[in-house]
């Protein structure tokens, strides 16, 4: 790509959902057409709907041609995508129509993305069921987004920027070695190698995110969580932190990883959030969700690790309770879209 600005594809998401007014709400902001021009993916009506609802004055412009889009606050560039039918979807409501507006606008950004059309995603969020119901059988955008790439090595990381809570220099991201499963199919599925691989994964990441903050290249200083209560205490309360955790930190500290553990995660999270570390490796979903949103849940980010192009989320979902009533928070919306503004400018660089 050449020196102008990322060009960022933001896909609506479910539309039943508070996707199409979190992007209408991050418009407003001046920084994001600073930091990125910017297409939505969807069917236009719904963000008509969006602006009218919040009202926001603005021209939504139907284009063709992705390359052609220029963003301001007054006009969204959209490519159309999507079933008519979804228009006839009832909001805050899971109906299979709305599942397939959302799966054809993240299939259609993830082909733009990996032609080089564009220099980002950044998705509005999908709500689980209706995509299945849809007949898209992925437990959400990560697996769908590396089934699309072609991966088979990636992680989420949820992600938090610097700031008076947030202590390290470049933010703080926690990454996830099981995702969107059952409590009781973790166990199963923790091994040293995955372990290993999350740990790179979570490394690579956070040492592209220190040029946002002009910091020197250095490694990441990463914590990995203990699976049971006070990592175990030394069996007593199970056996996984010595027999795969442990191994696992020795085998990618071996690599060259500047990291530690397993660590107890309650004590972990507080020293990360105090500078201590960069990254935290969590074992399982919400060990590392409700830690980060609860040190701040409307700036989080979601990030997916491992793929060929640069992908970010808000870290929330549909919210149908709060859906088209006007109330959508879009302050993740916004952190999200500068985080793939500032990681695009950051790959394009490293490419020249």
């Amino acid at each position: 790509m050449d020196s102008r600005r990322p060009l960022l594809a933001i896909t609506m998401g479910d539309p039943a959902g508070v996707g199409p007014e979190t992007i209408v709400g991050a418009w407003s902001d001046p920084r994001v057409h600073e930091w990125c021009d910017a297409v939505v993916i969807g069917h236009p009506a719904f963000l008509r709907r969006a602006a009218d609802l919040l009202g926001r004055r603005r021209e939504v412009r139907p284009v063709g041609d992705v390359r052609e889009a220029r963003s301001t606050p007054d006009c969204i560039p959209c490519l159309p995508c999507g079933p008519e039918s979804a228009l006839d979807a009832p909001p805050a409501t899971i109906d299979p129509r709305s599942g397939q507006a959302a799966y054809e606008a993240v299939t259609r950004a993830a082909e733009l993305a990996l032609a080089g059309q564009i220099d980002g995603i950044v998705t509005a969020p999908l709500h689980k069921a209706a995509l299945w119901r849809a007949g898209h059988h992925y437990p959400g955008h990560t697996e769908l987004l590396a089934e699309l790439c072609g991966v088979q090595d990636f992680a989420m990381m949820l992600y938090l920027g610097p700031d008076e809570t947030i202590r390290s220099p470049a933010g703080l991201g926690v990454a996830h070695i099981t995702l969107h499963m059952a409590l009781k199919d973790v166990f199963a599925n923790l091994h040293i190698e995955a372990i290993v691989a999350k740990a790179r994964l979570a490394d690579g990441v956070m040492r592209a995110m220190r040029p946002l903050y002009q910091l020197d290249d250095e490694r990441p200083r990463i914590g990995v969580c203990a699976l049971n209560p006070h990592a175990g205490e030394e069996g007593l309360f199970g056996d996984e932190e010595a027999t795969i955790i442990r191994p696992a930190v020795e085998q990618a500290r071996a690599a060259g990883l500047n990291i530690v553990g397993p660590l107890p995660t309650d004590t972990l999270m507080v020293r990360a959030r105090d500078g201590e570390f960069d990254a935290v490796v969590a074992m399982y979903h919400d060990q590392g969700h409700i830690a980060l949103k609860l040190l701040g849940m409307h700036r989080a980010v979601n990030i997916t690790l491992g793929l060929p192009i640069v992908r970010t989320s808000v870290a929330h979902g549909t919210a149908f309770d709060l859906a088209w009533q006007g109330r959508a928070e879009s302050s993740s919306m916004i952190e999200a879209i500068r985080v793939a503004a500032g990681l695009a400018a950051a790959r394009t660089v490293s490419d020249e």
